[in-house]
């Protein structure tokens, strides 16, 4: 309010609030006046001390309680601690010292293809210059070609005369001065043209690199005959790769996390024969052509490689899509057009693309559900009536898909009511079908699917209860496809923290399979805002699963040795080497109230058979395990599901 404002309410005349700012600061010289008497009282000074310990106590104290306790503020500086360990491996300590450098240069590769570096140059800063084009220089591995193109203005003639500087001295550095600036993708296009390598690499005129990336990535074409290549990434500030920002530990190659984010961005080296027939950089994409081009050279590559190494140092400044997306809004666009691109070219119709609340450029793609075809929803039980009557109910009532049934096994329930529940609900879509013999969920469900009718089989425990309206549509959509086998969806405890969002195999205490982003909050983006769209993942929870019914025969179902624990992830894995994807989606979303109905396996004789199907399944899927999970980077820990890094 206003002095005005305040003159019209209170109808105070300019004479009394003259002599009310009188009175006011003649109060204020009185306190004053007290305030330096206590301040210059001996007792005062004598005190000061204690007075300071006090204080520090009661701020401790405050901290405890917003930590959770002192258990709280322990966790948290061991969390502290790990962190500031795993940042050793990386920044200039990574860096090859005097012996690793020496053995990289000498490294007798059998093939030592020529890599062709494209920057593309646009009035580049002198310090980020010199410091892009000292990083190539200092490559362990020698075989390379530096590609400039330079669309700088004339009040930046700096940039032309250093290059021609460095050209002269290095005979591998190419530099050639264009007449006008063609943007990002035009400038690159024109590197191309100056490349001689068999291997194209891409790299911003103010990044870094690694002085080891390219010795990785030969050393990838030699093992694996790798096509692509791309590695781990992070942003730094300033002139100190050091001070990270963000570091992106990204998982192997996976389409569907690659359509819904450009999580592969840099350093993506692939070999020339890939562009046959088609461009580099295709200028209606810039702000985003880095994401189109992978799209469509990835689906053309036969052996892409992840290098899980931070290798590539993207620095932020202002201006740069590394500091804020919005410095180039024309990329948000731009990501959309390309990722329709590449659905096209894959058949797909009448799909949709929208933004998630994660990012801009983190993208929700709905595709067309194909026909009307029959979901069986097969649900195991025994007596718990009230956990029961809330899933049916909850299907029932919020499912905006009307093409389904459900197939209750039965097995040993006891209370009456129950059975007299059974009774009630029988109508033509509800089958309550028994299952004889001890608890066995593999049998239990294999039972089911038996007796299914649908296409599609949805495994779903009874514990459940769902929350978006249309989680059959989202888990069909992705069901459907040619190339998906499991499809899982996001699953909250009743205190709306997550319990499933993804199964990542070896994590957890017997090394075996565990759920990652597990206990963090509903409203949590995840690492890198991986709970925020549709990706890849080795394995989803039995207790939501959709998957063909084909599919599920194909495999054997659910393995009947595995009675209680893992046969879900078993399933997963069976579909997997059958040349699948698992799909998780975050866009289903149910409550699950976990192990109600049976209970935990910590304990007696569940916890004797827990270890003799964890050993099972250890036997059984051996060499993935010893591969690691695909999806999972091998810097981030197995004893901890939040994306700890690995110390």
């Amino acid at each position: 309010m206003d002095y005005k404002e305040l003159y019209e309410k209170e109808h105070i005349k300019s004479a009394d609030l003259a002599s009310r700012v009188a009175q006011l600061e003649e109060e204020n010289d009185y306190l004053q006046f007290r305030l330096d008497r206590i301040h210059n009282n001996s007792l005062w000074k004598a005190t000061g001390g204690l007075r300071k310990c006090f204080h520090f106590a009661s701020r401790q104290a405050s901290r405890l309680k917003n930590c959770g306790g002192l258990k709280g503020v322990v966790a948290k500086i061991k969390y502290k601690k790990r962190e500031k360990l795993a940042m050793k491996n990386y920044g200039t300590n990574s860096f090859p010292d005097e012996e690793e450098r020496k053995y990289e240069e000498e490294y007798a590769f059998e093939y030592r293809p020529l890599i062709s570096i494209l920057v593309p140059l646009y009035n580049t800063p002198q310090n980020f210059l010199s410091a892009m084009m000292g990083s190539v220089k200092d490559q362990t591995y020698k075989n390379w070609q530096l590609c400039l193109a330079d669309g700088s203005d004339q009040q930046h003639s700096y940039v032309g005369e250093y290059c021609q500087k460095m050209a002269e001295a290095d005979e591998r550095i190419s530099y050639k001065k264009l007449e006008k600036n063609e943007g990002i993708s035009g400038n690159t296009n024109k590197c191309l043209e100056l490349a001689k390598g068999e291997y194209i690499a891409l790299f911003d005129h103010d990044d870094i690199l690694h002085p080891s990336v390219l010795y990785e990535y030969v050393k990838a074409i030699n093992e694996k005959n790798a096509d692509y290549l791309y590695c781990d990434e992070t942003t730094f500030a300033g002139d100190d790769i050091n001070r990270m920002l963000t570091m992106h530990f990204k998982p192997d190659y996976a389409p569907d996390n690659l359509r819904a984010n450009n999580y592969i961005c840099h350093f993506s080296c692939f070999k020339r024969e890939l562009l046959e027939g088609t461009e580099l950089f295709r200028s209606r994409f810039d702000g985003s052509q880095d994401h189109d081009m992978i799209l469509r050279l990835t689906d053309r590559a036969k052996n892409i490689v992840h290098i899980p190494k931070l290798m590539y140092y993207w620095r932020a400044h202002a201006g740069s899509v590394a500091s804020d997306i919005t410095a180039k809004d024309y990329a948000i666009e731009a990501a959309r057009g390309a990722v329709a691109d590449s659905l096209k070219s894959h058949g797909f119709k009448n799909f949709r693309i929208s933004s998630t609340r994660a990012f801009e450029t983190i993208f929700k793609i709905s595709y067309e559900i194909e026909g009307n075809p029959l979901i069986s929803i097969v649900i195991p039980n025994k007596d718990h009536i009230e956990d029961l009557k809330r899933c049916i109910t909850s299907i029932r009532e919020k499912s905006t898909y009307d093409n389904y049934e459900i197939i209750i096994v039965e097995n040993n329930s006891e209370s009456k009511e129950i059975f007299d529940y059974y009774d009630s609900i029988k109508c033509d879509n509800i089958k309550i079908i028994r299952y004889e013999g001890k608890f066995n969920y593999s049998k239990i469900c294999n039972l089911g699917v038996s007796n299914a009718d649908g296409e599609y089989i949805l495994l779903l425990n009874n514990d459940v209860q769902v929350i978006t309206v249309n989680w059959l549509e989202e888990m069909l959509m992705y069901a459907q496809r040619s190339d998906v086998g499991a499809v899982g969806a996001k699953l909250y405890y009743e205190n709306k923290t997550i319990q499933h969002a993804g199964v990542v195999i070896g994590l957890g205490a017997h090394r075996t399979a565990g759920h990652t982003h597990y206990g963090q909050s509903r409203e949590n983006l995840g690492y890198m805002g991986r709970l925020c769209y549709a990706q890849d993942v080795s394995a989803v929870t039995g207790a939501c699963l959709m998957v063909k019914k084909s599919l599920y025969e194909k495999v054997g179902g659910l393995d009947e040795s595995f009675e209680v624990s893992l046969n879900d992830v078993d399933l997963c894995l069976k579909l997997r080497h059958e040349g699948l994807l698992n799909v998780f989606t975050p866009f289903a979303e149910l409550y699950h109230f976990e192990s109600i109905s049976r209970g935990l396996d910590d304990n007696g004789e569940k916890a004797k058979r827990y270890e003799e199907e964890s050993a099972r399944f250890r036997e059984k899927w051996k060499q993935d395990l010893e591969a690691g999970d695909p999806y999972y980077n091998v810097n981030f820990s197995l004893d901890r599901s939040d994306y700890s890094l690995r110390v």
